[in-house]
């Protein structure tokens, strides 16, 4: 039996992270990872899915160029080519984590882990083995996609003929028709890459909109272009059945189909919390999570949770962040968990980005609320970009204290700018001193300080 003074069980955002922090703070630390360092996030999530959308967007404009006075032709997309470079970025990201646990001294084990429970010794776990015990544990085991039980979907998945976030990342053929089920963030990024690469591509969604928790007026404005783009909605619908190349839904009250050569399965993602011994620890949960403190304690004693599994806020950048707090709390150093602004990005074409509360979200919690609203192209620079672009810019600013709730942006640029509206959010800067901030000319970003003056 080795001996560490933390086990970290899942070598994603939050876990790697963490076990970095963790020996950085003079922790003896392992991770367990069953499958490949990064997760979800760098071997079937973020990373790859941006990759792939790089290259669509490069083709789109390689397609549409002569607006801006260069003519292609003979432009063609090799989707062979644009999944191997994918497998290459993150190929690469992993060995890079991979070099860093070595840096910094975390063992790491490759091999799937079973908690076993908690001694006098700490806590246990198994893995290809050999057993491992520590004082503190972080779960870290991240999460899966839903696979509700509608009729042929999980027979779909088996086939081959549906798919969730990690095959329809490597897909070397393009369909000629997909279905996407979910109008999500990861539904919404690969309608976008699909349909700019060639497809004809449906989506259907229960709800009245696509987004999710979007800002309303933002996911009109997404769902528009993606209409103009050739994808076609079919909102406030309830699939029924899945198979023989069809997706079968309600529509109206009506039953309705459409034909697929390809599916993809984007309802959503649950905290994976069965199948490697969590129950041996008597870790208590709602709605299939693990529940955390602001320090990320859960009911055990030095046991801590970060990333999905808490299911607080499915990002990696939030896991991250989790993580960290997580190990100073176990170092003895002062550090809270705060998630009012944690910005989240959808990165389709055009980008959506954004931080706060919601117009919707700040009413109904009581604020007195004015809107400032702005056109991207206040943005000389969006404009010399985007012919034809309609992204926005609204701020949703609380007037009795004069500062910012919540920013939302569509529009090019969109995810590298909101880290930003972040910090002014989170340190809730009144309206006066981002006034008197000099923002960069010419930029995307400008259109936030525009904005702000529209503010009475």
């Amino acid at each position: 039996m080795e001996k560490f003074d933390l086990i970290v069980l899942g070598g994603g955002p939050a876990g790697y992270n963490a076990a970095e922090r963790a020996s950085e703070g003079g922790l003896k630390t392992v991770v367990i990872e069953k499958r490949a360092l990064g997760g979800v996030c760098l071997n079937e999530g973020c990373i790859p899915s941006k990759t792939l959308i790089h290259s669509g967007k490069l083709y789109e404009h390689a397609l549409h160029s002569d607006v801006y006075g260069v003519t292609a032709e003979n432009v063609k997309i090799d989707q062979k080519k644009v999944v191997a470079r994918k497998n290459k970025v993150v190929s690469t990201l992993v060995g890079g984590i991979g070099m860093a646990m070595k840096k910094h001294g975390v063992k790491v084990v490759n091999a799937f882990g079973t908690i076993l429970g908690k001694t006098e010794e700490g806590f246990e776990v198994e893995a290809n083995g050999e057993k491992y015990v520590a004082k503190y544990m972080l779960l870290c085991a991240g999460s899966e996609a839903v696979v509700p039980p509608i009729p042929g979907l999980r027979e779909g998945v088996e086939s081959g003929f549906v798919l969730t976030n990690r095959e329809i990342l490597d897909l070397e053929a393009i369909p000629e028709k997909l279905v996407v089920i979910g109008g999500g963030v990861i539904g919404m990024e690969m309608a976008s890459y699909y349909s700019m690469v060639g497809s004809k591509v449906t989506v259907v969604e229960m709800l009245d909109h696509i987004g999710g928790p979007t800002d309303i007026e933002i996911a009109k404005i997404l769902e528009k272009n993606y209409a103009k783009a050739g994808i076609e909605f079919k909102l406030g619908c309830k699939v029924t059945k899945v198979g023989d190349g069809k997706v079968c839904f309600e529509e109206n009250g009506k039953a309705n189909e459409v034909a697929a050569d390809k599916v993809l399965c984007a309802i959503g993602r649950r905290a994976v919390t069965t199948g490697y011994g969590l129950e041996n620890l008597n870790v208590y949960m709602e709605r299939g999570a693990v529940v955390t403190d602001d320090q990320m304690r859960t009911n055990v004693p030095g046991l801590f949770a970060a990333g999905d599994i808490n299911g607080k806020v499915m990002l990696a950048h939030t896991a991250y962040r989790e993580g960290e707090v997580a190990v100073n709390t176990m170092l003895g150093k002062k550090d809270i968990m705060r998630y009012n602004a944690i910005p989240s990005v959808i990165y389709t074409n055009p980008e959506v980005a954004a931080v706060g509360l919601t117009e919707a979200q700040a009413k109904a919690a009581g604020y007195d609320v004015e809107v400032a609203k702005v056109s991207m192209m206040f943005s000389g620079r969006y404009l010399a970009e985007n012919e034809g672009g309609d992204g926005i810019c609204k701020l949703i600013v609380d007037k009795k204290y004069n500062r910012l709730l919540g920013v939302h942006l569509i529009g090019s640029y969109a995810s590298e700018i909101i880290y930003g509206a972040a910090l002014m959010v989170e340190t809730e800067m009144q309206i006066q001193n981002i006034k008197e901030i000099v923002f960069p000319h010419p930029t995307v970003c400008e259109v936030i300080r525009e904005a702000l003056y529209d503010i009475k």
